[in-house]
């Protein structure tokens, strides 16, 4: 799948636009922009989650869902020498903190920063330091706590990377956060395919973009009450294992360019999952399979265990460098995914048997 101009365009301005989680409404305000066009209906519930729909006067409803937000950080203590120290906001990797510019939100609008970290002439004959929540700090150039609070920061600020989107050798998108606003991407572009192909569903469905996944798939678990699907297909990203230091035993085995990923687990509908498999197979979309033991850690669980039980399945796409500002995920992927939720769409009837036996 090729994509176009347009297409590209939202998707730069989309993942270049923080969205941390519980902050997620500038990017929820492009996202909306883009798939106006394309639905019937735009809602937005009290927490940022914001969906499209098509056919909204339907009673069988169909949910693909991805979700909104990005990992960051939250000021925590100010030092009386100007010096920021800082809690997660999701699961920020603090390893990857020193030497990084930080965007502090502040009340007077954004603040640049650095995470310092002593150079390297200082740390001999000595055990080597390791990042930790408790010894990373931003420095914004201030020299009392007084000129840091002059500048608008304070306690509770939120701290994003700055960042930005680019193409890497015609082959991956790389930024920080395709982790999952790719996902929005992916449901925005399945949404635009069936507008402009004039796709006739027999069914209402609620293009989803989900807040506040990376704290507890908090924003699903709301919506799903709101909506309450029939059916819920959920994109997210998994793991590209065959990059250095990652254990296969441990992780399984999935590669960006092999295709989408079709999860396996408990809180996955069997019938939902084999449609998929099937579709892909029909439609010659490359797939490939991984497992997840008692979660899949993503809003299909949220949504699978919502209003006593919401057959769901997950459609995940890899990535390398997860929870990094270098994510990195294949073009070629990207395009498979939507084909394969755009397709599978297409085979979904209303009177499909859902119950086990």
């Amino acid at each position: 799948m090729k994509f176009d101009k347009k297409s590209l365009k939202f998707l730069e301005k989309y993942l270049n636009t923080s969205s941390p989680t519980g902050y997620e409404h500038e990017g929820q305000k492009v996202w909306m922009d883009y798939i106006k066009p394309y639905v019937d209906k735009i809602e937005v519930d009290h927490y940022g989650t914001c969906y499209g729909i098509i056919n909204p006067e339907a009673e069988f409803k169909v949910v693909i869902e991805a979700h909104a937000d990005e990992i960051s950080w939250y000021v925590n203590y100010i030092t009386d020498e100007g010096l920021i120290y800082v809690i997660r906001n999701g699961g920020s990797d603090q390893t990857i903190a020193p030497s990084k510019v930080v965007h502090i939100h502040g009340e007077n609008g954004i603040v640049k920063g650095v995470f310092g970290w002593p150079a390297i002439h200082t740390r001999t004959n000595q055990n080597e330091p390791t990042p930790k929540i408790e010894n990373i700090f931003i420095d914004c150039g201030a020299t009392s706590k007084q000129e840091v609070e002059d500048m608008g920061i304070y306690v509770g600020c939120m701290i994003t990377y700055p960042d930005e989107f680019f193409e890497m050798n015609n082959r991956y998108f790389v930024c920080r956060a395709l982790d999952n606003r790719i996902g929005g991407f992916m449901i925005a572009e399945v949404a635009r395919l069936l507008k402009e192909n004039k796709k006739q569903l027999p069914f209402g469905l609620y293009i989803t973009n989900s807040v506040q996944e990376e704290v507890g798939l908090y924003g699903a678990d709301m919506i799903a009450d709101t909506i309450k699907p029939n059916i819920a297909i959920v994109t997210d990203v998994t793991h590209d294992t065959t990059t250095p230091m990652i254990e296969k035993k441990k992780e399984g085995d999935q590669k960006c360019g092999d295709g989408p990923v079709v999860f396996f687990a408990p809180s996955v509908h069997h019938t939902i999952r084999e449609l998929i498999i099937e579709t892909a197979k029909a439609r010659k979309i490359p797939f490939q399979r991984a497992a997840a033991s008692r979660m899949t850690g993503t809003d299909t669980d949220a949504f699978a265990h919502s209003n006593g039980g919401v057959p769901s399945a997950l459609i995940s796409l890899p990535l390398r460098y997860m929870h990094t500002t270098v994510e990195m995920v294949s073009k070629e992927d990207v395009g498979n995914v939507i084909s394969l939720i755009y397709e599978t769409l297409l085979k979904i009837q209303p009177e499909m048997k859902l119950k086990y036996h």
